[in-house]
């Protein structure tokens, strides 16, 4: 199904990453969105490589992890429709931090960190928001870490 502009819009909205803004401002950051189609089983990005995109997941599942000094993997979190990755490498320019795989046919929005720099150059108002934003999002996902770290030091994972 092709997914029209106003859905689009609709969808954006209702993300963490484009709550708030403005009709506008929203148009602009569409327009800089570039859509990657992906299978099952193909990784988006890999820990340690160079990024200098973030991704928002418009359909499918994507399963995020780190390895371990020894070389183990450790899952740390599912990604699905309306959560974005990736933007910690906007924020502090260093490689990935850990690897993303699709788990199913797979749907993203990539922003490249030139289009985030021109939509702080276009609408600084925007970029604010968005930087806002992402800010939040980090914060929650502290937060479950802490949360995670906390009951794990009492003994009570899953």
């Amino acid at each position: 199904m092709t997914v029209t502009a106003p859905d689009l819009k609709a969808f954006l909205l209702a993300t963490p990453f484009f709550g708030g803004l403005p009709d506008q401002s929203l148009d602009l950051l569409i327009s800089m969105l570039v859509e990657c189609r992906l299978d099952a089983g193909a990784t988006v990005v890999a820990e340690g490589e160079p990024g200098r995109s973030m991704f928002i997941v418009k359909s499918g599942r994507l399963a995020v992890s780190k390895r371990t000094n020894s070389g183990s993997v450790v899952p740390i979190s599912r990604l699905e429709p309306g959560d974005f990755f990736g933007e910690m490498t906007l924020i502090e320019m260093q490689n990935r931090s850990a690897t993303v795989v699709t788990e199913s046919p797979t749907v993203l929005y990539e922003l490249t960190a030139r289009k985030l720099y021109a939509c702080y150059k276009a609408d600084i108002h925007a970029y604010v928001i968005v930087l806002q934003n992402i800010n939040r999002e980090l914060c929650r996902r502290l937060r479950r870490a802490d949360d995670r770290f906390t009951a794990h030091q009492m003994g009570e994972d899953n």
